[in-house]
């Protein structure tokens, strides 16, 4: 029997020639204002965004709702007016100084027991080190939650059915590749929002929207079209995925 867990979408850009970053992995701004507000409105009707680690280094900052109309949909709605952002990260390793941090939103970390003390011993040390803070310090999670695999790892099935038990029904993954491929692993992704860009990046070190070992052909996810749209030169692909039958 199935648990219950969020409803999640990843929501990605990438170039004509599947790269969701350049060779050298720089943040990808290929997309265009129209993709931005493709982006914002999948994140305006979630309760939650869920981001790697790598993704959260790569940009320093998660993308915040600022369209007024989806502002004022959420608040018609009752809900706050920005979603949970949720970092999911074995080590929790990454630069307590980035802006990421000053953004006004509600932070989760979503880790290990042994990610979870290193973050918590960061906090501390600099807290007790810090002489004027000229903004809100140390920085903080609102929430920190742990699940463990047996591996070490963030058991991510078990940690997906926990926020759904804490009222998020709605999760919209941001990426990176890496994390993309654990989830479709475990069948925990229902549908995917491809930009595709009008621009060719190659490269064997460029990363696309699902890393990991892959998949053989036989036991690839299988897809089925559910929408698409052109605005100017980029196509908006909407898939849902095919739930195999057991």
């Amino acid at each position: 029997m199935m648990q219950r867990r969020p409803h999640t979408t990843v929501v990605l850009a990438m170039s004509a020639d599947g790269k969701i970053a350049d060779c050298r992995r720089s943040p990808a701004r290929f997309g265009s204002g129209a993709d931005k507000s493709h982006l914002q409105a999948q994140i305006a009707a979630s309760d939650a965004v869920l981001l790697g680690a790598g993704t959260l280094r790569a940009y320093g900052t998660s993308l915040t709702v600022s369209q007024p109309i989806l502002l004022q949909r959420r608040m018609q709605e009752g809900k706050p007016a920005q979603p949970v952002h949720i970092v999911i990260t074995h080590s929790a390793d990454f630069n307590p100084e980035i802006k990421f941090f000053q953004q006004p939103i509600e932070r989760w970390l979503l880790t290990t027991t042994k990610g979870a003390s290193l973050w918590q011993a960061r906090e501390n040390t600099l807290q007790s080190t810090r002489v004027k803070p000229t903004h809100d310090y140390p920085p903080k999670f609102n929430k920190i939650i742990v699940f463990d695999t047996s591996t070490g790892k963030v058991d991510t099935s078990a940690a997906l059915q926990h926020l759904a038990f804490l009222d998020i029904t709605r999760l919209v993954v941001l990426g990176g590749g890496e994390l993309v491929a654990s989830m479709l692993e475990l069948n925990l992704i229902d549908e995917l929002w491809l930009t595709v860009c009008p621009l060719i990046l190659g490269g064997v070190t460029a990363p696309t929207p699902v890393e990991g070992t892959g998949f053989i052909s036989q036991l690839a996810p299988k897809l089925e079209l559910l929408e698409v749209h052109q605005v100017e030169q980029e196509v908006f692909l909407h898939y849902r995925l095919q739930q195999s039958a057991d």
